[in-house]
């Protein structure tokens, strides 16, 4: 056992190492955290991650700031990436269904079938209101397809339904839900509620889809991105902002800190091994970090 000491401004934390895995105690009850496992590096602009029917971790490419068709989508197997679709703007939030992929690319949303071919789902015009920033994605318990409107940041936020034949709707907006002001994170809540993560007031809601209705959560978040649930029902969301994961043990709990350390924690999402993935935009890295109780 080694015994490692690290000072900061905010905590003494003690650090116990057994064999590859790490646990940290904060002295203001910091949560139990393991040693994060890098599983990719070298990425360029890394957004969204979610694992495919076939077992490989699929990655939204971001590219360039501001360059047009650098975006792309790459699979993740034995620490390489595999671009399996190009030819995309800004790609964001990606979401499975079944052997399907679903893809946010800024103004519209694209399809990766099982064959690996994608094609436009919907297209700008396809939207009830012209999309500024689509951003999350988030495939429902019975087929729809959730996507996240960041808007400016300040307004015209929005999260949509896409129905299977591509029928579009709204579900929230800054009208019925006037604290909204960057939707960003989406995450099924059953079939009658999603979460939803703001990322520019950095808090938490949970979303009435049949009128709308946003009831908030928690706070202080910071640039809240990505939002997921284990199986106990601990609620995580990443802040893509302040490098950080943050962890909701139970209904009106304060969030605190699971994971830190990271240039910006993005999308993060659940795989099926237990264990959080965190896409670092700015580091280019894809790293796990599994769930320790």
């Amino acid at each position: 056992m080694i015994l490692r000491y690290t000072t900061t401004l905010r905590s003494l934390r003690v650090a116990f190492a057994i064999g590859v895995t790490v646990f940290a105690f904060g002295l203001s009850g910091v949560t139990l955290a393991a040693e994060k496992i890098l599983l990719a590096e070298g990425l360029d602009n890394p957004e969204s991650a979610v694992v495919g029917d076939d077992g490989r971790i699929y990655v939204t490419i971001t590219g360039k700031p501001d360059a047009e068709d650098d975006g792309q989508v790459v699979a993740i197997e034995n620490g390489k990436a595999t671009v399996i679709a190009k030819g995309m703007n800004d790609p964001r939030g990606i979401g499975r269904k079944g052997k399907e992929l679903f893809v946010a690319d800024k103004k519209k949303v694209w399809r990766i079938d099982a064959a690996g071919e994608a094609s436009v789902f919907v297209d700008t015009d396809g939207f009830p209101v012209k999309p500024f920033f689509l951003n999350d994605i988030e495939v429902g318990p019975e087929g729809d397809v959730f996507v996240s409107e960041s808007g400016t940041f300040v307004a015209n936020g929005a999260v949509y339904r896409i129905r299977p034949n591509k029928e579009v709707s709204i579900v929230t907006d800054t009208k019925a839900a006037p604290g909204l002001k960057g939707p960003n994170g989406l995450l099924a809540d059953g079939k009658d509620h999603l979460l939803l993560a703001d990322v520019a007031s950095g808090r938490l809601y949970r979303v009435e889809i049949a009128n709308g209705a946003a009831t908030e959560l928690a706070p202080g978040l910071g640039g809240a991105d990505g939002v997921v649930k284990d199986a106990k029902g601990r609620i995580y969301i990443g802040d893509v902002r302040g490098g950080r994961v943050f962890r909701i043990n139970e209904p009106g709990a304060k969030p605190e800190v699971f994971a830190e350390g990271f240039k910006s924690a993005a999308d993060i999402v659940l795989d099926d091994k237990g264990r959080i993935l965190v896409p670092d935009s700015k580091a280019g890295t894809l790293t796990a970090i599994p769930i320790v109780d």
